[in-house]
């Protein structure tokens, strides 16, 4: 499930640390601070291409499994991400990137999987490993992009200019995860399924030992409660959105800000300078989520930890323009912790809206409820990057601004939506499923 779902995740984060040079390449702009706006519509357009199709595999997950959609999704990982690196222009960026999105449904079901092989007392540990995994790829596709993009470059002596590395600059990283998603298909063929194999409920072995659940009788069927009227559900969707917005605009805008120019308010990072900051991250997240999630979420709730995280990446964020005016060791000892804490609270706030989801739908509704998931979360992360980029070359151009000069509106504007987002947390509007 781990592996699985890496292949999610790496396509969507491995162009960040190239994708300002590669806009570049493509020579589409005319002044280096409207790179960040193209840069923005590559990144938006797996979203899209998600979006428009989400709730279509998650009735096919319902219907037919989970695992004819994870194989599916894993092939076309390794189809469209492997075309996405061999781009020759911007528009066949967009279309590959758009066409990966929209023919990869794994998350949904991924995420209803990891709830039907857990019992209910250890699906915190489920959907950690889930978001683990999920962060992990997230930190890791980075690092790959950052290590692998220009071999030429970086590594004369194995790549020459004139090798297919060479001519595509972009492609190593892309190649390597389409590899990784190859091995994964092939070892879906093994996965066992798990649609309809819980009772009605997906309630635990001790709920039945206790009399709180009855066998339906044969013929009895109880009656699926809409979901766009199950308010559990949909207020913890609206609030995923606004984290999952968030999230990908500071992933957009973290990666520009960090190879973009000193004299833009940037850091002048290499693709592998960045690559190292994201797998830093990854250590201390893996970490976290492994062993200190599942007991903070018993003692606290998915509730109480998501709006403690949301809190604490307010000032956080806020220090980030000031680590910007820093050199040297302190620059990277500062820059580290601050992008492990970052990525660690992300990752928490994703559970903690993971979990809520899971436990408001029944086990045959989860796969249908996560595709409205992803297909809203997906419309707001469509948005993430093609706003963030633009926020990002809007911010360059107002250096001398007098109010939040440069880079330090970016993070302000990033603040206002994490900002709403722990609003959200509070009642009447975050509820939970009352069994």
């Amino acid at each position: 499930m781990h592996m699985r779902l890496e292949c999610k995740a790496l396509p969507i984060s491995s162009l960040f640390p190239f994708l300002y040079f590669m806009i570049r390449d493509f020579h589409i702009v005319k002044r280096e601070e409207d790179i960040g706006y193209y840069a923005g519509y590559v990144g938006s357009a797996y979203m899209l291409g998600r979006a428009l199709t989400s709730v279509l595999w998650g009735v096919v997950a319902d219907r037919y499994g989970r695992k004819p959609v994870i194989i599916i999704g894993t092939a076309t990982v390794v189809i469209f991400n492997t075309l996405f690196g061999l781009s020759v222009n911007f528009w066949m960026a967009i279309a590959t990137r758009f066409l990966l999105g929209a023919l990869n449904g794994l998350l949904g079901p991924i995420k209803a999987y990891a709830t039907e092989i857990f019992r209910n007392e250890y699906q915190a540990l489920g959907l950690s490993t889930v978001s683990t995994a999920w962060g992990i790829g997230l930190i890791i596709g980075p690092a790959l992009g950052g290590f692998l993009a220009q071999p030429a470059e970086k590594y004369p002596n194995i790549f020459s200019k004139d090798s297919l590395f060479g001519r595509f600059p972009y492609f190593l990283p892309c190649l390597c995860i389409s590899l990784f998603a190859l091995g994964v298909m092939i070892a879906c063929f093994w996965l066992p399924e798990t649609l309809h194999k819980h009772i009605q409920d997906g309630d635990s072995y001790d709920k039945m030992e206790s009399g709180k659940d009855k066998i339906v009788e044969a013929g009895e069927k109880t009656p699926k409660k809409s979901l766009l009227r199950n308010w559990p559900l949909m207020s913890s969707i609206i609030v995923y959105c606004i984290f999952s917005l968030h999230d990908m605009a500071y992933s957009e805008i973290f990666s520009l800000w960090a190879v973009s120019p000193r004299k833009f308010g940037g850091l002048s990072y290499s693709t592998e300078d960045v690559g190292n900051v994201l797998s830093i991250s990854g250590a201390g997240l893996l970490v976290f989520q492994t062993f200190l999630y599942p007991y903070l979420e018993r003692l606290l709730g998915p509730i109480m930890v998501t709006r403690i995280c949301g809190i604490m990446s307010i000032p956080l964020l806020s220090s980030y323009p000031f680590i910007a005016m820093l050199s040297g060791i302190s620059l990277k000892i500062l820059l580290n912790c601050a992008s492990v804490a970052k990525n660690t609270l992300s990752i928490c706030i994703i559970t903690g809206t993971f979990l809520l989801q899971n436990r408001a739908v029944d086990q045959e509704q989860r796969g249908a409820a996560n595709g409205i998931a992803m297909t809203a979360m997906s419309l707001f992360k469509a948005a993430g990057p093609a706003g963030g980029g633009a926020i990002f070359s809007w911010a360059q151009k107002r250096r001398d601004a007098v109010f939040l000069p440069g880079n330090q509106m970016v993070f302000f504007i990033l603040n206002i939506v994490e900002f709403v987002g722990v609003l959200m947390t509070f009642k009447p509007f975050l509820v939970q499923r009352e069994d």
